[in-house]
């Protein structure tokens, strides 16, 4: 069944949305304050356009999908939860952990439903991963490793963690399936005073798991790899290359006699379905929205921006 669903902010990400919800039938309006910008949208989606979100609020849509610079998510999402409506608010939900949890409560309150985009939540890959691990293929899990590096667009107002980071947080977070209980962090800047251009985060879980997070977007080679290792195998991924394998690595070490050994056998290549993680978060965002959201739920989104104030504490002015 198709929802009515309204996306705020006609930016280069909301546009995706606004694209991605129109081919299945439930883009129903659009809010943008550049008219011209507007105009053209509207050209291309006709559907119900709104300079302002109180005017598009009182249409009382389904969902709507707050696609705004991330300084406003939580004016917006405030707003629009206090009127009972559904939002999904992109990552980060909030800049602040106080405000993130806030959105929580009032969600809570107005009984709406909340989800936050952490789009890789729903990456095939990523679910296939999660997989393996909830079966057991892995054994223990010892720890997991990201890296997301580019020589990519450099903020001026934001480092690269809370630029890159908040895809691993939450992809780290949703395969150990409890949040971190303790972080420690390290920086460099070398372009601008203040705006770190690389960090390696170190996130200690319960059952000492460990998750370390790479960052840079001052690296010649475009790398989004991931690595999970386990008393029984290890899983790589590297979305960055063109294949995108799921990569089960049958090694591990045991003990004889007090002496570690190393065990391995062939590498296993994990098949899984080829979807778009975008039209997947969507879709269940649209399918969710009259019953529960469990996936990138307003809570989860809430430890990520723990995380990434966390880290900003640590590191400082680096």
């Amino acid at each position: 069944m198709n929802k009515r669903i309204c996306v705020i902010g006609g930016g280069r990400w909301g546009q995706k949305h606004i694209k991605t919800l129109y081919k299945t039938g439930n883009l129903a309006g659009i809010v943008e304050n550049d008219p011209d910008r507007l105009k053209e949208l509207l050209k291309l989606y006709p559907v119900n356009g709104f300079n302002s979100v109180s005017n598009a609020s009182k249409e009382k849509f389904d969902g709507y999908i707050v696609a705004t610079p991330a300084e406003t998510h939580y004016t917006i999402g405030k707003q629009l939860l206090e009127l009972g409506l559904n939002v999904l608010i992109e990552k980060p939900m909030a800049l602040k952990s106080e405000h993130s949890e806030e959105l929580i409560n009032i969600a809570i309150k107005s009984g709406s439903h909340l989800m936050v985009g952490h789009v890789l939540l729903f990456h095939p890959a990523i679910r296939k991963i999660k997989e393996l691990i909830d079966e057991g293929r892995i054994g223990q899990m010892y720890y997991v490793y990201s890296t997301r590096l580019n020589t990519g667009t450099v903020r001026t107002t934001e480092n690269v963690f809370w630029s890159f980071a908040p895809h691993d947080i939450s992809v780290l977070d949703f395969l150990i399936g409890k949040p971190a209980i303790k972080i420690e962090a390290k920086a460099s800047t070398f372009l601008q005073p203040g705006i770190a251009d690389f960090t390696m985060a170190q996130l200690s879980y319960p059952d000492n798991i460990q998750g370390h997070i790479f960052t840079s977007w001052l690296h010649p080679i475009k790398e989004q790899r991931l690595i999970v290792v386990g008393s029984k195998a290890m899983i790589s991924f590297n979305d960055s290359s063109k294949e995108k394998e799921v990569i089960l690595h049958h090694k591990h070490f045991h003990f004889e006699k007090g002496i570690p050994v190393k065990m391995e056998k062939d590498d296993e290549i994990i098949p899984y379905e080829s979807k778009l993680p975008l039209n997947e978060e969507l879709n269940y965002f649209i399918t969710h929205i009259d019953s529960k959201i469990e996936i990138a739920d307003g809570k989860s989104g809430h430890e990520v921006v723990k995380i990434l104030e966390s880290v900003q504490n640590i590191i400082g002015n680096n």
